[in-house]
């Protein structure tokens, strides 16, 4: 509608030269002066009217888009992020604001324009085809700089973004290791490393400005020349009585709604170039696969966990075609067992048991927990039993209780205590300045590790899980307060399986079964009385660790 009242202008500046001025009717001039005042004023409603529901409908999509995103990025599986940097992940979200910033612009009500385009141009024709033509002149040269510009628009964008995220990522590196970089005293190379990154960004948005810059320049003068030469030609037909003068004027008023849009469009296509690659950055994470994809849904749903869990053949290769962290693994854990799994650095401890939690996939084998395949069961049934404690905790920016209560969130105080108390964090947490409530900063920054280590534990056993998992989870803790926790949790979950991940091994003497790994394979398995009289690995590794503390 905006459109077709827009015709309404020309046709009564045409009317009024030729016949208000020739005939010099008064009347008339004030009839379509108030028609073209009330056509201006509903025009201008109307207009208002489109950008109202181009925002609302846009910010509808840009919520959804969003919500889609995030739901996508947070069920992909663990091998997605172990080949991105978190940088550059959160720049491909970023990428968001630049399809709503399109969205919600001028870009769309530009494409309308161009298509509605079609219409002025059949008017143009019963005015003067001649005309039309010279006017319709210049489109080609329009066309032919954009397929000219448009690829090397698009190769610059693609290498701004990506020095964009470079940069991103680097910093975002920065900030959260920030102790180790005042640490080492590299605060300046730091800085000087950021420079450089952020500088090649710069220079790469520099060029995709000059080229755009030249773009726009040239279809301002083919802009201009079409112009030039629509009023040259009709001034020839005006002369040979071809033409009135209204109607050469009324032309050349639609004939800017024909070319205006256009190089609007050759401005705007920067624009739209950099919505193409923002939706090209997405779609890594939207054609990403799912770790629980519809066939996984569809699966039966796993029933409680009683914890009886085997391994069989099983092998595992973070890389296709890469050297294997598991190999031919075989073993079986009895309900309730209390396993210790121990081994130096690298031999598979926590990928093990990563895999019982289906955070990766097996390359070969299969795991089975209470004599079903985990593969063949829904994901998310087998993890929510599931608790898991890894070394690298993570502390959200709130209070003591709340980050304890994360996974159930209406726990009553006294079962938060409880769990506190199983590892052993209540006494330190009623010496903070508000207990329970005391906010423990940003990754638990105003916390020791320990500390955070403890309070991740109580946030575990308050999930009350049918099996439990703890990698490394006390590495932090003192030789007597990890002890403490170890008797606590085999107390709480004493019919329950736990699998205890440690370097101490004087930590888990007491664990029905011991898994010593090495190179990702099962070397010796018993309990610690029976290791020790093998007189193997187990047993060396237990002497070192012994004479050491001694």
């Amino acid at each position: 509608f905006v459109q077709l009242f827009g015709l309404a202008n020309p046709l009564i500046t045409q009317v009024i030269i030729d016949k208000v001025l020739v005939q010099r009717s008064i009347d008339t001039l004030h009839v379509l002066g108030i028609f073209l005042l009330g056509v201006g004023v509903f025009e201008g409603l109307l207009t208002h009217l489109r950008t109202v529901l181009f925002v609302d409908t846009t910010n509808r999509i840009d919520v959804t888009l969003g919500s889609e995103v995030i739901d996508r990025l947070l069920t992909l599986p663990l091998n997605y992020f172990d080949h991105r940097r978190v940088g550059e992940l959160a720049g491909r979200i970023n990428e968001l604001e630049n399809i709503r910033s399109f969205l919600t612009g001028t870009a769309l009500t530009v494409v309308l324009d161009s298509v509605f385009s079609v219409i002025y141009i059949i008017v143009m024709i019963i005015y003067s085809v001649p005309l039309t033509v010279v006017a319709l002149l210049t489109i080609p040269l329009f066309a032919i700089l954009t397929l000219i510009v448009a690829p090397i628009v698009q190769r610059q964008l693609r290498t701004k973004a990506e020095r964009l995220a470079d940069s991103q990522s680097y910093l975002v590196e920065v900030l959260s290791g920030i102790q180790t970089v005042k640490a080492q005293t590299i605060e300046l190379k730091s800085r000087w490393n950021w420079q450089e990154k952020y500088t090649r960004y710069i220079s790469a948005g520099f060029k995709t400005v000059l080229t755009f810059s030249t773009a726009s320049s040239l279809s301002g003068f083919f802009n201009k020349l079409s112009g030039l030469l629509l009023l040259w030609v009709g001034a020839y037909l005006v002369l040979d009585n071809k033409m009135t003068l209204g109607q050469l004027i009324a032309f050349r008023i639609i004939a800017g709604y024909v070319t205006s849009p256009l190089l609007r469009l050759v401005q705007l296509w920067q624009n739209f170039q950099e919505t193409a690659l923002s939706i090209e950055r997405l779609s890594d994470v939207m054609n990403a696969q799912p770790e629980a994809d519809e066939t996984n849904r569809s699966n039966i749903t796993m029933p409680p966990i009683e914890g009886a869990v085997k391994y069989e053949n099983l092998s595992f290769g973070f890389n296709p075609g890469g050297p294997l962290q598991l190999v031919n693994v075989n073993v079986e854990f009895p309900v309730g067992t209390f396993a210790g799994i121990v081994g130096q650095s690298g031999s598979g401890k926590s990928t093990l048991m990563k895999l019982l939690a289906r955070l990766y996939e097996p390359t070969s084998g299969r795991i089975q927990v209470d004599q079903y395949d985990i593969a063949k069961v829904e994901l998310y049934s087998l993890r929510r039993q599931i608790g898991m404690v890894l070394q690298d905790t993570l502390l959200f920016n709130g209070t003591v209780r709340e980050n304890i209560a994360l996974t159930n969130p209406e726990a009553s105080d006294e079962e938060i205590i409880q769990a506190a108390k199983i590892a052993v964090a209540h006494d330190f947490i009623m010496s903070l300045p508000q207990g329970y409530n005391t906010i423990v900063g940003e990754r638990g920054s105003s916390l020791s590790g320990g500390q955070r280590q403890r309070i991740a534990i109580a946030r575990t056993v308050l999930q009350n899980p049918k099996m439990l998992i703890l990698d490394e989870a006390t590495s932090a803790l003192d030789y007597h307060s990890e002890h403490q926790v170890c008797e606590n949790l085999a107390a709480a979950f004493s019919h329950r399986t736990v699998f205890f991940i440690t370097h101490r091994l004087s930590t888990v003497r007491n664990a029905d079964v011991i898994l010593m790994m090495d190179q990702g394979s099962v070397v010796e398995q018993g309990t610690h009385k029976e290791l020790m009289a093998l007189k193997g690995r187990y047993y060396c590794l237990y002497q070192q660790q012994e004479s050491g503390l001694s």
